[in-house]
């Protein structure tokens, strides 16, 4: 019978801006790929919250980030702007023996804050 995994995550953008102001793109490069900052940019809201997605996806995975890396979890955007995820690696093998399929992701963001919400089915 199919069940259902989560993840949820929330960042101070402030915060995170704080850490791009200090490293600048070596961060970025660090967390996102160059697909992600292709797509968005400096947009400091936006990669926030694909911040947090990143973090509620290894969540649901049941791992965190560190036995999967920043770069195996990307999240795209799709035909109308919606959020898109991708895996790869050891993310990618971890959905598979898990089971986990049919991921949907969901952004917000304040001035202030940045929200990620992951809901993937289980078989």
């Amino acid at each position: 019978m199919p069940s259902i995994r989560t993840g949820v995550d929330l960042v101070e953008i402030r915060r995170f801006t704080d850490v791009y102001e200090k490293y600048r793109q070596r961060f970025l490069e660090h967390i996102f790929t160059p697909i992600e900052l292709e797509e968005n940019g400096v947009k400091m809201a936006s990669l926030a919250a694909r911040f947090a997605a990143k973090e509620a996806v290894s969540k649901a995975l049941g791992t965190g980030i560190g036995r999967v890396s920043w770069h195996e979890i990307e999240i795209r955007r799709g035909l109308v702007g919606e959020p898109i995820l991708h895996l790869y690696g050891v993310a990618e093998e971890l959905a598979r023996e898990e089971g986990l399929h049919s991921w949907s992701i969901s952004l917000s963001h304040t001035s202030k804050q940045a929200v990620a919400m992951v809901v993937v089915l289980v078989e």
